[in-house]
């Protein structure tokens, strides 16, 4: 199997057959990245062949699928974190070796040790058009929002920094709260995490926004209101899930006025992050309060759209709806479609790398959930699905007898004990 040598730790080629994972080990590498989606085109092997193959090869092996035209950041870094945990020279393949090159040289550049005016003569000089990294780089430069992502794996949720570049001003998006299913204890390290971000980077905190209650982890914005002195804010709806959740945790004592946060954002609402635009979109149907903040060129819909590989979010919830959930989507997808799109988990089908990131021009393309299905099609699928998904797992958790951990109000008729933490933290 013929590579291109790109230096002593990468080689880039095009689809190995399966005869070449034993030859790429013969030659002395230490590990396959496979940067081909699945399904490209007739007679492809696909990930498990492949993965399977490097096995046989004792090849280490990552995959880190991408279209060309829609490469991510998150892309990227798991990129080269495949190169790292490789421990030795890799070959990255795809159809042709373009897209993995591609892969490489950005991140040389975002890392400081290429300069984007030279990443078009690095790909000629191996014999690869890599004008579709400039095109990438020269987007990236314009885009209005930075934004960064921290990806939590045990609830495979996805947390956000967004920021004006100009003004150093930021806002927290859905940020989580650990907590040990076992002892009922929680920690901050993902919440720390982010504060450090802020701190290295020199942003100041505007605003700490969730976008719905979550039922898979906890929201860490109390603690870090506590931190940066900076307001919370959620959905104006939430307080209809206040009196389901009153009810489903027989809380009698829960105030339903949503007097937890600062603010309640109503559908159209408008405020600043810096000199950063942002608006409210009310995204019922995945929960009764979930909503879509859209800030400059960056919409977080977190349990509404995931990534077009993904699908969208369940809607079996108290109060959910497959209904409201198409009606929103539609909402969303009448935005730019050069719209970014950053979605608040992702379960990584095919066990490929995180990602998080889309836009609307994909989403309607490759979304077997969006693309050619109306909204019949749509409520039989998504409420289909959703028959075959387990119980969220701090649902059952929240539910549970002799939760411990010093939260718990006395038992009450029933006898029965319940998690006690403040709704704003759901």
């Amino acid at each position: 199997m013929t590579s291109v040598r790109v230096n002593e730790l990468i080689s880039v080629a095009a689809q190995p057959d399966a005869a070449g994972f034993a030859a790429f080990a013969a030659a002395g590498f230490a590990g396959v990245i496979n940067a081909r989606p699945d399904g490209e085109e007739p007679g492809q092997p696909g990930n498990a062949a492949e993965k399977a193959s490097a096995a046989a090869a004792g090849l280490a092996y990552s995959f880190v699928p991408v279209k060309g035209a829609e490469i991510t950041e998150a892309d990227i870094r798991a990129f080269q974190l495949a190169m790292t945990q490789a421990k030795g020279p890799v070959v990255a393949h795809c159809k042709s070796g373009t897209r993995a090159l591609t892969l490489y040289a950005l991140g040389e550049v975002l890392d400081g040790r290429m300069q984007p005016g030279d990443v078009e003569a690095f790909g000629q000089n191996l014999g690869f058009d890599l004008a579709g990294a400039r095109r990438w780089l020269e987007k990236r430069a314009g885009q209005a929002a930075g934004v960064k992502a921290f990806f939590e794996p045990r609830t495979c949720s996805v947390q956000y920094v967004v920021a004006d570049p100009a003004t150093k001003r930021c806002a927290i998006i859905d940020p989580v709260l650990d907590f040990d299913e076992m002892s009922g204890a929680t920690g901050t390290a993902n919440a720390d995490a982010i504060l450090a971000h802020i701190d290295s980077e020199g942003l100041t905190v505007e605003w700490i926004l969730d976008t719905h209650p979550h039922a898979d982890h906890f929201s860490a914005a109390h603690y870090l209101k506590g931190k940066t002195g900076a307001p919370t804010a959620i959905g104006a709806h939430v307080t209809d899930v206040q009196v389901l959740w009153k009810e489903i945790y027989n809380w009698p004592a829960l105030e339903t006025d949503g007097s937890q946060w600062d603010r309640l954002f109503a559908d159209g609402d408008t405020f600043e992050i810096g000199g950063l635009k942002a608006r409210v979109m009310f995204s019922p149907g995945h929960t009764l309060a979930s909503v879509t903040y859209v800030i400059g060129d960056a919409a977080f819909v977190h349990d509404t759209v995931f990534t077009p590989d993904s699908g969208t979010a369940r809607t079996d919830f108290p109060g959910g709806s497959a209904s409201a959930l198409w009606h929103s989507i539609q909402a969303i997808l009448s935005l730019p479609e050069e719209t970014r799109l950053f979605s608040g988990h992702d379960y990584q089908p095919g066990s490929r790398h995180p990602r998080w990131e889309s836009t609307i021009a994909a989403q309607k393309s490759g979304n077997p959930h969006i693309s050619g299905i109306d909204e019949a099609g749509f409520v039989a699928l998504r409420q289909a699905r959703d028959r075959t998904l387990p119980k969220p797992k701090l649902m059952l958790h929240a539910l549970q007898v002799n939760i411990r951990g010093g939260r718990l109000p006395e038992p009450e008729g029933n006898g029965r004990r319940y998690l006690k933490i403040p709704l704003d933290a759901l």
